[in-house]
């Protein structure tokens, strides 16, 4: 059997799968791709059809290339389904990133789980520095993302900027501010806001809507007020303004 799930990174990451089979009233799984936010359900789905008679579960996860805070959660999972079938459930094979995660939260990278799960024994140490370090972990994934998503945002706030200087003949910092401010003042994402502009710019394009128009003419007048070159609405059409100031 083969089952896989969607990783939370807009595909950037790659998915996970698991394997399954029987060696006798032994199964063994093995597990490939990322355990990231979404993997239990790709999990919960290869363990719901296992046989009946298992003896045991191996988990092989020499596979898994990347592991964050919410992929650890699978380790709960196998804990649960241990628990509930009174089989011992091993996970092994952590090597790399994945290792290294589970020894920033404190478990045991040799087997996190234990062949001693149907007695009870807990799948995680709860200790300050554990905590601490998962935390600290969290936050990094949040910077990647921000990072992430400030690279696909750069392009189209480049092209706004090129249009705000062309219509208002004022240099790129200016026209990072006339966007900067807009996007405060009408209280829509930066980006939002560039692409509006940069849309407004094609021949024949849409005007940005009226909540935009007037942020957007805001910022330029005070922008312009505080040294920009020339003065010019920016409520019109990016792209006729640019043409009037070329006449």
């Amino acid at each position: 059997m083969i089952s896989a799930a969607d990783a939370a990174h807009t595909g950037r990451l790659d998915t996970l799968a698991v394997e399954g089979r029987a060696e006798g009233d032994r199964v063994v799984l093995t597990a490939r791709g990322e355990l990231v936010d979404g993997c239990t359900d790709t999990l919960t789905g290869a363990l719901a059809v296992l046989p009946a008679g298992a003896a045991r579960v191996d988990v092989d996860v020499s596979g898994v290339t990347f592991v964050d805070t919410a992929g650890l959660a699978v380790l709960d999972t196998l804990a649960a389904y241990g628990l509930r079938h009174g089989v011992p459930v091993r996970a092994t094979g952590w090597r790399g990133q994945p290792r290294r995660v589970l020894e920033l939260v404190g478990l045991d990278p040799v087997d996190p789980l234990g062949a001693a799960l149907p007695e009870g024994r807990p799948a995680r140490t709860a200790s300050a520095v554990a905590r601490e370090r998962a935390e600290q972990l969290d936050v990094l994934r949040l910077e990647i993302e921000q990072l992430r998503h400030a690279m696909d945002s750069r392009p189209v706030i480049d092209q706004a900027r090129g249009v705000l200087m062309a219509a208002h003949g004022c240099g790129p910092e200016q026209a990072w501010e006339i966007l900067r401010e807009a996007s405060q003042r009408s209280n829509v994402k930066l980006r939002r806001v560039a692409a509006a502009v940069t849309r407004s710019a094609a021949p024949d394009g849409p005007a940005p809507p009226e909540v935009l128009r007037t942020a957007l003419a805001d910022a330029a007048r005070r922008v312009s007020t505080a040294g920009c070159a020339r003065t010019e609405s920016c409520g019109r059409s990016p792209a006729r303004a640019a043409r009037r100031a070329a006449g």
